[in-house]
């Protein structure tokens, strides 16, 4: 293959990935608009990522007004991926209902839309109102911390609460565990 080819071929896929990542941006804004309020904490990451990170309502870093996961949860998320083998950096992160006393059915419905927009392999909720809405969202019996259930061609995994673990070592080697049934090594369908 030329230089010339080569150099073309990667001119087509940057263009074509461009062409993906507004579908999806379009997609997360369709999300957004199907719960009124949840815009309140912008997601973050790779819109094409094949890890998705649920968090159920804001912790301190997102109703101080960082993007979802912007604190030690979304550091000690990333450290996961990374320690399981994905690339923490295309992740995308998202809250499931961003403000207390929102409707659970059009979060649950937001939750669907933000999936099938971002498409990835993996989704996982880190704690137990994500948990709920992921499986509201796909109509799946509730997702026990640690098991893997495989819903639409994804596959979903719930831990039993991030941010509440870090402060608690067993509690945080509990949530450990349950994060392994995410990893990359797993199929994908």
């Amino acid at each position: 293959m030329s230089v010339d080819s080569r150099e073309e071929l990667s001119a087509r896929a940057a263009a074509l990935r461009e062409v993906h990542e507004a579908r999806a941006r379009a997609e997360l804004a369709e999300a957004d608009r199907a719960c009124p309020g949840c815009d309140a904490v912008p997601g973050a990451g790779d819109v094409l990522a094949e890890v998705l990170l649920l968090k159920g309502l804001p912790g301190p870093a997102e109703a101080a007004g960082g993007d979802a996961l912007s604190g030690v949860d979304g550091e000690a998320a990333s450290k996961a991926l990374e320690a399981l083998g994905w690339d923490a950096s295309q992740a995308f992160r998202a809250l499931t209902c961003p403000q207390p006393g929102l409707d659970r059915t059009r979060c649950a419905r937001r939750v669907r839309i933000m999936v099938e927009a971002v498409d990835p392999r993996v989704v996982v909720a880190l704690d137990g109102q994500a948990a709920e809405d992921l499986a509201r969202a796909f109509e799946v019996a509730p997702l026990r911390p640690g098991a893997e259930v495989v819903a639409a061609g994804r596959r979903l995994v719930a831990v039993s609460g991030l941010e509440e673990s870090l402060d608690d070592p067993a509690r945080k080697k509990v949530v450990w565990r349950e994060f392994k049934a995410a990893a990359p090594g797993g199929p994908s369908y």
